[in-house]
């Protein structure tokens, strides 16, 4: 019996030392996250502190339902992995507290400042360390969207160590000057954080996956020698284009291989894209690096909150997720007028920014449009042998996009229907012209423009202001009267007026010319089929 209540004694002594020696501990701690509003990341202090009173869970801060809900992933994550508290006060809070949080990815940061709060783990190992990932109830950890970006954010505060999860692993590694560790369970969190050595050493290589766009090729293409012609000084320059024609003359096959004559990205546009569809939730888990130009391709259904971004916490939509590629909409005049309009401002601008209650968000939307449409809702028009639309069905359909947008196309051209005899023409042509040839002869003319516009904000042709038109759109003086000619008889707008130098500008670099010449504005002037009075009044 003594030896009975010695044991119970001590064990009674123990408690009351535990007890002890957390009251008189500070039992807080805090771990740096990161939470992401539109494309832009913000560091998120998490706070966690640990006091007497009625057993309970709080958090503070401004945290949607969506991260209020990691308290009972936390709280049975712990239970799970035989972390036992005892009952106590916790109160969790992210700083700062006036910016709205959103997402799963807190849930490792909260459990990661609790268990330091309780010194289960020591508050040391949490300083200088950034982490983010979602935890399930039996304690595995899983990967969120935006690793990379917050990843990035860590390397700008200096922070020693970054905690992501093993899925993300390939993603965070991406970023080579930050050591980035990825974790698979909560056991593993406090080892990682005692020892990230081993963590350190674990091998995330990149691999590129091979994608789609190296199948298409220009050589597939029949005929259609004017509409390549056209694609090659749009891409040239970065000019916006539309194609015209009936249906199956090639206008989407042209479309979908302008990727594969675009010079490659450099390593910061891929990070620069990756970080973006990393916000969007498109990564590839084995390929998260984005090494194409991208393509989209949004249905003519598609909402406009579908094309420029929506949700309370918005995210990137179609018309970002075509950054320093191509946004190809096919059957334009199929689309919403209110989706078509919200185009103008970031064709100029090369951002869209989006207002909220919360705030206004800006997306980056330096994207080449190409566009595509038949002359009527048939298709054949002005074959009349073959259309059966009315003057007033033709016309209807046309005004369906509205002049401003048309005023911010550079390039029309028409894409007729191609002939028997270039189809048979074409089995006997020994050689055909690829994409890496067309390619090639870019990469020359952008190499000219990067050269003439080191000083400068812009990297292309077709994003010339209007001020350093002058600067940079030298016309000889026979091209001078040609353009005074066909604006008078036309009636241009200031922007169709510089619009045709811009292309001009191209077609001359595309000949090693530094002065525009008149045939130079002649072939740019061939390039606005929607100015033709057979199409638009």
């Amino acid at each position: 019996m003594r030896k009975q209540f010695r044991k119970m004694s001590k064990r009674r002594k123990k408690v009351r030392g535990l007890f002890r020696a957390q009251k008189g501990s500070n039992m807080f701690a805090s771990v740096l996250s990161a939470a992401i509003l539109g494309v832009e990341v913000h560091p998120i202090q998490v706070e966690a502190d640990v006091s007497n009173g009625l057993p309970s869970f709080i958090m503070v801060g401004f945290p949607s339902a969506q991260v209020k809900e990691a308290q009972d992933r936390v709280r049975t994550a712990f239970k799970n992995n035989g972390y036992y508290f005892p009952p106590k006060r916790i109160t969790v809070n992210l700083a700062p507290a006036d910016m709205r949080k959103e997402g799963a990815g807190f849930d490792l940061p909260v459990a990661a400042a609790v268990l330091a709060a309780f010194e289960m783990l020591k508050p040391q190992l949490l300083d200088g360390v950034m982490m983010a990932g979602e935890i399930s109830l039996n304690g595995e950890i899983h990967g969120i969207s935006g690793i990379l970006p917050i990843v990035l954010c860590a390397r700008s505060f200096g922070c020693r160590l970054c905690v992501v999860p093993y899925e993300n692993l390939k993603e965070g590694r991406l970023v080579s000057d930050v050591p980035v560790v990825g974790i698979r369970s909560l056991r593993e969190l406090t080892d990682c954080l005692e020892n990230p050595a081993p963590y350190l050493e674990q091998k995330a290589e990149v691999s590129v996956s091979e994608s789609e766009e190296n199948k298409l090729d220009f050589a597939d293409i029949e005929g259609q020698e004017g509409a390549k012609r056209a694609a090659e000084i749009a891409v040239s320059g970065f000019h916006n284009m539309l194609l015209m024609g009936p249906p199956g003359t090639g206008k989407t096959m042209l479309a979908r291989r302008l990727p594969t004559i675009m010079p490659g990205l450099e390593f910061e546009e891929k990070l620069e894209l990756t970080r973006i569809y990393s916000i969007a939730g498109l990564l590839s888990k084995e390929h998260p690096l984005i090494e194409k130009r991208p393509f989209r391709s949004p249905h003519h259904t598609s909402t406009p909150q579908a094309l420029a971004g929506g949700g309370k916490n918005p995210r990137p939509g179609e018309i970002t997720l075509a950054h320093r590629g191509v946004l190809f909409l096919d059957e334009m005049p199929e689309f919403s007028r209110a989706s078509l309009e919200l185009l103008r401002q970031p064709l100029e601008d090369k951002v869209i920014q989006i207002a909220r209650a919360s705030g206004t968000y800006s997306f980056p939307a330096d994207f080449m449009l190409c566009a595509a449409m038949n002359p009527c809702p048939c298709g054949y028009y002005p074959d009349m042998n073959r259309c059966t639309c009315s003057a007033g069905e033709v016309g209807l359909y046309m005004r369906k996009i509205s002049r401003p947008l048309l005023d911010r196309i550079d390039i029309s051209t028409e894409v007729p229907p191609v002939s028997f005899e270039e189809l048979q023409n074409r089995k006997r042509e020994e050689k055909k012209e690829s994409s890496a040839m067309i390619r090639s002869r870019i990469a020359k003319v952008q190499k000219i423009q990067k050269e003439r516009y080191e000083k400068e904000d812009i990297r292309f042709n077709g994003q010339l202001r209007s001020s350093q038109i002058d600067r940079y759109c030298p016309l000889t003086d026979s091209a001078s009267r040609l353009l005074g000619r066909a604006f008078d008889r036309i009636s241009f707008s200031a922007r169709s007026y510089h619009k045709i130098l811009k292309v001009s500008r191209t077609i001359a670099d595309m000949e090693g010319e530094e002065v525009i010449a008149s045939h130079h504005i002649a072939e740019a002037l061939s390039y606005r089929a929607f100015e033709k009075d057979s199409v638009i009044k």
